[in-house]
């Protein structure tokens, strides 16, 4: 294996379990490090999804053989985001939009890891309530799905909570079969305009399998709901400054 695959599949088996133990597939930061590494601009959303759909495929089997997965909770947010991510893959952008929509959607999630904090405010809790923020996100992290690769677990996770829509297992539970199906869905539209070179497919899958299984195990059985989110973050703020350079200068 050539040792720029070997070293990039040991990141991305890091970044599997620690992502995997809160129900979140990781898809921020396998694109932010695919950016890093000088990956095609075509090829990058595909094998985030790719990676997305092999971490949460085991993370959302953990989740419900530990009945944590609530389809109640689940149904209104992939309603909107299996239209919207197929949508987003469908798309042929340039790469200089792909880069700006990258750049933005990376952005959002640092300062999501960054600066986010519970909020002092009271969140409303009605159904109603409730129901409406279900299908307008779902809408909007599945068009992110398609178009960049990132799945919005991050986002899905914590809003879940936050509402009281359902408790942190079940945010997370809900947070990796949201970024399973989106996946799929994206990477389903994506192949009519890209093939994945498994040279390069295979050992990243491989070891984010296995980091997800293992991830995915330990936080639906064993762990309270923490993440090593912030130091991950590097990775994504290394892309960031990247980018901008790229695109700007």
């Amino acid at each position: 294996m050539d040792l720029s695959i070997a070293l990039l599949s040991l990141a991305a088996l890091a970044i599997a379990f620690s992502y995997s133990s809160v129900g979140l597939g990781g898809g921020s930061s396998y694109t932010a490090l695919l950016a890093i590494v000088g990956f095609s601009y075509l090829l990058i959303p595909s094998f985030s999804l790719a990676l997305n759909t092999i971490v949460t495929l085991g993370a959302t089997i953990q989740f419900w053989r530990h009945k944590h997965l609530k389809w109640s909770i689940l149904a209104p947010f992939v309603l909107t985001s299996m239209p919207a991510a197929y949508l987003g893959g469908s798309l042929e952008l340039s790469e200089n939009v792909f880069q700006l929509l990258l750049l933005g959607s990376l952005i959002t999630v640092a300062a999501r890891i960054y600066l986010w904090k519970d909020p002092v405010f009271k969140i409303p809790r009605s159904r109603s309530f409730q129901l409406w923020l279900s299908l307008g996100l779902g809408l909007v992290l599945g068009f992110i799905a398609g178009t960049v690769g990132i799945g919005g677990g991050i986002y899905l996770v914590p809003i879940i909570v936050l509402t009281g829509i359902g408790t942190e297992k079940q945010a997370a539970a809900a947070g990796a079969a949201f970024i399973l199906i989106n996946s799929i869905v994206g990477l389903t539209a994506r192949a009519q305009l890209v093939d994945l070179p498994l040279d390069q497919l295979v050992p990243l899958g491989a070891s984010v399998f296995v980091g997800g299984l293992l991830g995915s195990h330990l936080g639906a059985g064993h762990w309270q709901s923490k993440t090593l989110q912030k130091v991950l973050g590097a990775i994504i703020l290394v892309a960031i400054v990247l980018l901008v350079r790229k695109v700007f200068f």
